[in-house]
């Protein structure tokens, strides 16, 4: 696999996080983190990966009002990001983080159990 992908997903990771942060005055996009971009080897389309801080109403209108506003967004990293073609956008949940905090939850509770046995 080529370097430049990953390259223009960690550039582009940094710029999103600024221009959805500062640029983006949406009032149903909450606190947003990019956690992670991936980018097609062509350079044709990226997959934004966030986190959202709220409930699941306030996930799924924070997802409503970037998929409003990826337009901006796209001409936004277009100036910023000196490439040929700019990639197509596309945002999803970061499952990882609520995978990772349900097995810590887990874990803490088969700890406990074995606590209160001994």
């Amino acid at each position: 696999m080529s370097l430049r992908p990953n390259r223009v997903g960690e550039q582009m990771k940094k710029e999103l996080g600024e221009i959805i942060s500062r640029k983006i005055k949406d009032p149903r996009i909450g606190f947003v983190t990019v956690t992670d971009v991936n980018v097609t080897g062509d350079l044709q389309q990226a997959t934004v990966y966030i986190s959202v801080l709220g409930d699941q109403e306030q996930r799924e209108n924070t997802l409503q009002g970037l998929a409003k506003a990826k337009g901006f967004i796209r001409s936004e990293i277009g100036q910023r990001i000196r490439l040929r073609k700019t990639p197509e956008i596309t945002f999803e949940f970061d499952e990882s983080i609520d995978y990772g905090n349900r097995i810590d939850t887990l874990l803490n509770q088969i700890s406990k159990e074995n606590h209160s046995e001994d």
